[in-house]
């Protein structure tokens, strides 16, 4: 089994868990090599450890790109909630084959002001925001399939995917979609309107999305990356072509993920006998 290794954080390669993790997954027949950008990836490769926490998950993501290659997320980190596996159960589970391979879906996002970007991948599994890079809220405009929304005034806006309705989605008030949820999720970052909520839409709809600041500056952000853009400049929001594949233990699941890092239904009636 050929398996590649990503970790972001260099203190973390000195961690007796990841050092004793990664002997024992040679012990057991696999051969380990290490990347950091995605042309270190090799043919061949069944999949990627990734080494942290959520945001070196999403950092691993781009790394793998359109190659199929699926992405274990080892828990180094505090909440992890991509990166749910403790490195104990690596070894065992990933040798034994006891694992399964989720499809999770990715957002493409085009716009004038990314192409002259060198190495900005246009691909996001959380979410992608517009918010204010100054204390002036923003007036954001979005177009769904064509057809205008009302003007939001806000101090920003996302369209996440379902894997990202447990991220920044969730902090403004989005809805919990499960994984496997053929959704987008279009939500404002502190509206300034009493009645607006966030919107459920396919996963087909094709989103405009332009946001306009007196600053003249607005920031722009895919998952852990972030960039300043000029007042109007217009992004357009669909789905990608290809999907990231994250692999999951058996012995774990999206409920179990909730209750236990996102303490879903925390409440003394609810204890165990």
């Amino acid at each position: 089994m050929k398996i590649a290794v990503y970790v972001k954080k260099k203190n973390l390669g000195a961690d007796p868990k990841y050092l004793k993790m990664r002997e024992a997954l040679e012990k057991g027949g696999a051969t380990l090599y290490d990347i950091q950008n995605h042309e270190d990836l090799q043919d061949g490769t069944d999949l990627l450890l990734s080494v942290g926490g959520d945001g070196t998950f999403l950092s691993a993501s781009k790394r793998v790109g359109d190659s199929g290659v699926p992405i274990l997320g080892v828990n180094m980190g505090r909440l992890g909630f991509l990166s749910e596996t403790v490195p104990e159960d690596v070894p065992a589970a990933v040798l034994g084959g006891n694992y399964g391979v989720e499809e999770r879906a990715l957002l493409s996002v085009s716009s004038p002001c990314l192409e002259p970007l060198d190495g900005f991948s246009p691909y996001a599994l959380n979410e992608v925001v517009v918010h204010r890079a100054g204390a002036a809220m923003l007036e954001v405009r979005v177009e769904i399939d064509g057809a205008a929304l009302p003007v939001y005034r806000a101090d920003g806006l996302l369209v996440a995917t379902s894997s990202g309705s447990t991220a920044y989605s969730l902090s403004v008030g989005g809805p919990i979609c499960m994984p496997g949820a053929r959704v987008l999720i279009v939500a404002p970052i502190a509206p300034h309107n009493m009645n607006v909520r966030p919107l459920i839409v396919p996963e087909s709809s094709r989103i405009s999305v332009s946001a306009f600041s007196r600053n003249q500056l607005v920031m722009f952000s895919m998952d852990n990356r972030y960039k300043v853009v000029p007042s109007g400049v217009q992004f357009d929001v669909s789905l990608a072509q290809f999907s990231l594949k994250r692999v999951r233990l058996c012995s774990s699941s999206f409920f179990k993920a909730l209750t236990s890092k996102l303490y879903w239904g925390e409440d003394a009636r609810n204890a165990a006998d």
